[in-house]
């Protein structure tokens, strides 16, 4: 595994294409986020998928949450965002909000939940968003640690516990930690919440109502 250290203010464009290149390979790279260190790779690569999978130690029975650049991009590569979700990223994003909206079927099996939605955001994070920018579409974003251990905001453990199942690490020092995102199902007539996180789900409720 190759380690790449990143300013986190103002990251270095080569570091940026390298991830996405390895991405674009069906590679896996484990990458800072808003809240803790995550595996990116393609969803629309079977392979890359099972490589996610593999690396953190764990069958493939629970979804792949997403991230992507902005909400043009999950457009372009998931489908056109619900009235009502357009409206929540407009608040909510560049954030912790995950919302879950209808697979395509274009994903990689694995990705989507047995109900066939994918989780996705927009996260505030400039690495983050750089590289799904970069790779043009959006990346897998899920834990960057081995299932049932903790997630970590620290790339020194990222990398003594998966450094011999990724491609690439970019090193941006800690990451901010905190509470998950935030995950609402989109997908049925009425938003619900599915996984309490960082942002309040009676922010996002009030938001909805006002």
């Amino acid at each position: 595994m190759r380690r790449v250290f990143v300013d986190p203010g103002a990251p270095q464009r080569d570091a940026i294409e390298e991830a996405a290149t390895w991405i674009r390979r069906g590679g896996v790279v484990a990458m800072p986020t808003d809240t803790l260190y995550g595996l990116a790779a393609d969803p629309f690569c079977a392979a890359a998928v099972t490589r996610v999978f593999a690396a953190k130690g764990r069958a493939a029975e629970r979804a792949l949450p997403l991230v992507a650049a902005d909400t043009a991009q999950i457009a372009t590569h998931l489908g056109r965002l619900t009235p009502v979700a357009a409206r929540l990223a407009a608040r909510f994003w560049p954030g912790a909000l995950t919302m879950l909206v209808p697979a395509p079927a274009a994903l990689a099996r694995d990705v989507a939940s047995a109900a066939g939605s994918v989780g996705v955001r927009v996260p505030a994070h400039d690495i983050a968003r750089a590289i799904a920018a970069a790779a043009g579409r959006p990346i897998t974003s899920t834990s960057a640690n081995i299932s049932g251990q903790p997630a970590t905001d620290d790339p020194d453990e990222v990398e003594r516990t998966l450094g011999d199942r990724l491609d690439l690490l970019i090193d941006a020092g800690r990451t901010p930690g905190g509470l998950p995102s935030t995950i609402v199902d989109m997908t049925a007539a009425e938003p619900r919440l599915v996984r309490a996180g960082a942002i309040p789900w009676e922010e996002i409720d009030a938001w909805l109502r006002g």
